[in-house]
């Protein structure tokens, strides 16, 4: 079966071709191709996907249940291993590599859950993000909690006995510690109440002003449109459209397939 003509694709879906991929990679912070994974040997979650994140962006990755989202994150942290295809980052290859080799490179990881330690005060999470270089606790210390003031008023507390919201401060907070260049946060919206939702996509913005670059899967959609410089969405494994996250919004294929069902949704994954 022919492939489609370019001619009949939205900006959004030629955009999304392995080709034009290709071109708007080149030189690109992080830079996954034809990328295929999966958590269960034989079955592949991701089949082909391809994606980019250049330096000082934001990129948000949303699109239906079980599209691969949250596992197209992995894949770039190193959790699940790759069967077909590259991640490089600056240009180095690093497909597959391990989490704390990954970390010493300048990407920090966010999961959606289990991700603070409850039993542990917010300094001692702290701690544990930085045991790499311990000495610069008290440096990166002073920079998170300017981020996040609250984890410097509350640092004596336990992680356990933080709300939903404070815990993802928390999370947020470690993953910063070492300093990252990149960071990669999976849901970090998911479960919390409106006002908390809107205080971590504030958040990220604050980061992203520092100079880390963030990739973002999430279910609350718009939102997330809304502060991206760019967008993909994903669908049976792949990219099938991207753009930037205002015209994402107003796409009317996205807004007619994905976008009127994600909006509101509860999405897992």
């Amino acid at each position: 079966m022919s492939e489609p003509s370019t001619q009949k694709l939205t900006p959004a879906e030629f955009a999304a071709t392995p080709e034009e991929h290709a071109r708007l990679a080149e030189g690109a912070l992080v830079r996954a191709d034809n990328l295929v994974a999966g958590y269960i040997p034989g079955v592949n979650i991701l089949s082909d996907c391809n994606f980019f994140l250049r330096d000082g962006e934001i990129v948000g990755i949303i699109g239906p249940n079980g599209a691969g989202k949250s596992t197209l994150l992995k894949t770039l942290f190193g959790l699940i291993p790759v069967r077909e295809g590259s991640v490089s980052l600056r240009g180095d290859n690093i497909t597959s590599a391990e989490a704390h080799v990954l970390v010493t490179k300048g990407v920090g990881y966010v999961p959606q859950t289990q991700n603070v330690f409850p039993s542990l005060t917010i300094e001692e999470n702290l701690e544990m993000g930085i045991y790499l270089r311990p000495k610069k606790f008290s440096e990166r210390f002073e920079f998170v909690s300017e981020l996040f003031p609250l984890l410097g008023e509350r640092k004596k507390v336990k992680a356990g006995a933080l709300s939903g919201g404070e815990r993802q401060m928390v999370a947020m907070g470690r993953a910063l510690m070492m300093e990252p260049s990149v960071l990669l946060l999976d849901e970090p919206s998911a479960g919390l109440s409106p006002m908390f939702q809107d205080e971590v996509f504030i958040r990220c913005k604050k980061i992203n002003a520092t100079g880390v670059s963030i990739i973002m899967v999430e279910q609350n959609a718009r939102r997330c449109l809304q502060i991206c410089d760019r967008g993909y969405v994903l669908d049976q494994g792949r990219n099938a459209y991207t753009d930037t996250g205002t015209n994402l919004m107003n796409d009317p294929k996205v807004i007619e397939l994905y976008l009127g069902t994600l909006a509101g949704s509860k999405e897992k994954k």
